[in-house]
């Protein structure tokens, strides 16, 4: 009996695990690939333009063409535990970012000391938009979603008045140290700055207390002030952060195509980022999160556009598709589900123990 009731609750324990919607539907897309296409995952080596011997496949695709989503989703989650609430600039932010580190860039020769250069300006340029999000949510107390509106609505023009009104080009083979490839190592540069990237994250939510006052103010602010944490400091901390990450992806994304686009750059990247955090069983109401569900709920999104483009699915249909399994993914996590499979798990013992004493 007592080997059944533990039995029991490790199978509510496992239902009940923010990770199991998203591990899931990872698992789910990587059988139907293999399915549909055994080589899908498959890994290659070829040349590049450069000479550079260098991996392919879709596996390295996805994990390549998600870099700038899981950055921007870790400052998402942090921002949405602390503030209750998700900045829809972050795009727009990205796009002045970029402009900022292509002004730099072209301000004189492209070398690898001014690309670094570059990254630091944006991200001193990145920090202070966000914070003016910040300000006005933290201090003023306006709905996180409505105070970034005014970003999002300015943002990509004041990236344009940056350059001049101009869409100038940057191009240079040390480029690839953000956004292509580095010599003599066949990995993509910006999975590398991914990985780098979230452990340093995570170095800091582990070896601080970081992470419990963030979620302490999501949960309960008032009594996270009654205990000593200061509400308005974290708030504004945790957009410094999300400015750390978004000038990172705006620089990187640069470096991909060779120019700033500021209509372009990172289009819609705010909603990708904000269904990353719901996929990943984050509450959108604040509180308690987990990186990892964030971070595999980027992978999901981006391996579910690779599947649908070797699908020979049209790029007006993607949108479409991508909404359908996001909305059952996202159901499938909701608490209601949740619950329900909860209680479905509770009579599976006691139908057991009937079913034996017969």
């Amino acid at each position: 009996m007592s080997e059944k009731k533990t039995f029991a609750e490790k199978i509510k324990s496992l239902t009940s695990s923010q990770l199991i919607i998203p591990v899931i539907a990872l698992f789910i897309l990587v059988v139907f690939n293999l399915i549909r296409d055994p080589g899908f995952f498959s890994l290659g080596i070829k040349v590049n333009n450069v000479g550079n011997r260098v991996l392919t496949g879709n596996l390295i695709s996805i994990l390549n063409g998600a870099s700038e989503l899981v950055i921007l989703s870790i400052g998402m989650t942090l921002v949405t535990s602390a503030t209750k609430g998700q900045d829809i600039s972050i795009g727009a932010c990205a796009a002045i970012a970029g402009s900022i580190f292509v002004k730099v860039l072209r301000s004189g020769q492209i070398t690898v000391p001014s690309i670094f250069l570059g990254v630091i300006a944006a991200c001193f340029v990145a920090v202070i938009f966000c914070l003016f999000n910040g300000l006005l949510i933290a201090k003023f107390n306006i709905q996180p979603m409505i105070a970034s509106l005014i970003l999002y609505t300015a943002g990509r023009p004041i990236a344009y008045w940056i350059n001049g009104g101009a869409t100038p080009n940057v191009e240079s083979n040390l480029l690839g140290y953000l956004g292509g490839f580095i010599p003599g190592c066949p990995i993509p540069s910006p999975i590398l700055i991914v990985i780098i990237f979230v452990l340093l994250i995570l170095l800091l939510l582990k070896r601080t207390t970081l992470s419990l006052f963030i979620q302490s103010v999501g949960i309960n602010e008032r009594a996270a002030k009654q205990n000593g944490i200061n509400p308005v400091f974290m708030k504004m901390l945790v957009f410094v952060i999300l400015g750390v990450c978004v000038a990172l992806a705006g620089s990187m994304n640069v470096c991909r195509i060779g120019l700033i686009n500021h209509e372009k750059i990172l289009l819609d990247i705010e909603m990708d980022a904000i269904l990353a955090v719901a996929i990943g069983g984050n509450s959108l109401g604040g509180g308690k999160f987990r990186l990892a569900g964030s971070i595999i709920g980027a992978y999901i999104i981006q391996a579910l556009t690779t599947t649908l483009y070797a699908m020979k699915v049209s790029s007006t249909d993607i949108k479409a598709y991508k909404a359908i399994v996001i909305v059952i993914i996202v159901v499938a996590g909701s608490p209601v589900v949740k619950e329900f499979v909860g209680k479905a798990v509770k009579k599976i013992p006691a139908k057991a123990v009937k079913a034996e004493g017969k």
